[in-house]
């Protein structure tokens, strides 16, 4: 089962999902709507809020909240995104200029605040206290995973689990909380909801783990953005680190003053001694070994074509090239 053979299972629901966005992201603020459906429309792989929709057929649910809530999902997403590439100062996203460098910073965070309290709207339709709680706490935790990424930047002392600890809060809780509320609109037993939440968790991890790789390893057109990003930025992520710890000393130190000083000068030496040292390799042992966990904490759950996407989806994670 290919990524397009998982959207056609989910295509008639995802279309639904499509309708609600772009219902809600009409304002009568002219800026506000163009700002909101430029980044909505501006592509990506609209993964989280297809694990609402599956996670949700997993359990045979059939009214129509999970469209909304997979469209709720979507929304703290962008709204983080806008918030990102303004915090990065970030030009490219998706092969297309980011909406701040388009539209200005003030515009960008925002809307970036529009989206995220029109998903609490959106969320409060539901009428679920827990279905609230859930994304009340996942947005929280996604801010607080904000500040830590960005006290981690131009530290080159950073250990590798400081660095998941910010995949974990940035990136996989969202994708832990997609994988929960389909759980939880269905019906699911408390330790089937956790089962979701884990895999979420397993997956989320898995998939920043491969787009971080991918920075030094994939091709600009196919990632959407331009290599030696995160370096030029100073974060360190898991092939600097790998490189710094197992590197030979002047390998280590060419690695840390390029992560304390920012900038592309230091790229190319440092994507040589990230491939002699086998930084990538063991990032992507690291993200395998999460898309393995991810797999093996629904592997009880009864046989469904929603679980075989589910499968799919964590081989997916770590196979991609963009």
């Amino acid at each position: 089962m290919s990524i397009e053979s998982i959207r056609n299972v989910i295509a008639k629901d995802m279309s639904e999902v499509d309708n609600v966005i772009q219902q809600k992201l009409h304002s009568q603020v002219v800026l506000v709507r163009q700002v909101s459906e430029y980044i909505i429309h501006s592509g990506g792989k609209r993964l989280r809020p297809a694990l609402v929709i599956l996670a949700a057929g997993l359990f045979d649910y059939k009214g129509a909240h999970h469209h909304n809530l997979a469209a709720v999902v979507e929304f703290i997403h962008t709204a983080t995104l806008l918030h990102d590439d303004v915090v990065d100062e970030s030009r490219l996203r998706r092969n297309q200029v980011t909406a701040n460098a388009l539209f200005g910073n003030a515009a960008s965070v925002l809307v970036g605040d529009f989206l995220y309290s029109r998903a609490f709207q959106m969320m409060v339709e539901v009428d679920n206290m827990r279905v609230m709680e859930v994304l009340a706490d996942a947005t929280n935790t996604i801010a607080e995973g904000e500040v830590l990424q960005l006290l981690n930047c131009r530290d080159s002392n950073v250990e590798e689990e400081n660095y998941l600890q910010v995949i974990r809060f940035k990136t996989a809780k969202l994708f832990e909380a997609a994988s929960r509320l389909g759980a939880i609109l269905g019906q699911a037993t408390p330790a089937e909801e956790e089962a979701l939440a884990a895999y979420g968790m397993h997956l989320g991890t898995a998939f920043q783990l491969v787009d971080d790789l991918l920075d030094y390893s994939g091709d600009d057109h196919d990632t959407g953005k331009n290599l030696g990003d995160d370096l030029a930025e100073g974060k360190p992520t898991l092939p600097l680190i790998f490189a710094m710890r197992a590197g030979m000393p002047d390998q280590a130190n060419t690695v840390r003053h390029a992560i304390e000083s920012g900038g592309k000068d230091g790229f190319e030496p440092v994507l040589r001694i990230i491939r002699e040292t086998g930084a990538l390799d063991y990032a992507k042992q690291c993200a395998h070994k999460e898309a393995s966990m991810a797999t093996s904490v629904i592997s009880t759950l009864r046989d469904s074509i929603y679980k075989q996407c589910l499968l799919e989806l964590a081989e997916f994670a770590v196979s991609r090239n963009y």
